[in-house]
């Protein structure tokens, strides 16, 4: 049996681009793909925390170190600059791989900078 589980996350970056003509994907700052392992032209799902809009796109490398968001194509219909969005990509794996699986956290400020990365969600309190 295989198992989808979350890869990596960029968690609540700010969008700094919206490119209606843009070929149809979404531009991510380097660093921010380097320090997840999102791979160029991987699938991520994008959540959008201020208008509830869920996306599915591909990534696209945008220069490190630029805190480049960019939602391009038709996505840029579902979202404004300035947002807060969260960017996920899933993996595959075997039931085996699961127990120690871990993803790669990525958590950034105003400006799309690391301000922190982590393994682990903290467990949710009543």
């Amino acid at each position: 049996m295989h198992l989808t589980l979350l890869k990596a996350k960029i968690h609540r970056a700010t969008v700094t681009h919206s490119e209606l003509n843009y070929e149809g994907s979404v531009a991510i700052d380097g660093l921010l793909l380097d320090a997840t392992g999102i791979r160029e032209f991987e699938q991520v799902h994008i959540w959008d925390v201020n208008n509830g809009s869920r996306i599915s796109t591909y990534a696209i490398r945008a220069e490190a170190g630029s805190g480049i968001i960019s939602l391009n194509g038709g996505a840029a219909r579902h979202v404004q600059v300035g947002d807060l969005v969260i960017i996920a990509a899933f993996a595959s794996v075997d039931a085996a791989e699961a127990d120690g699986f871990q993803p790669n956290l990525v958590y950034v400020d105003a400006a799309n900078r690391i301000t922190h990365t982590n393994h682990s969600i903290p467990t949710q309190a009543a």
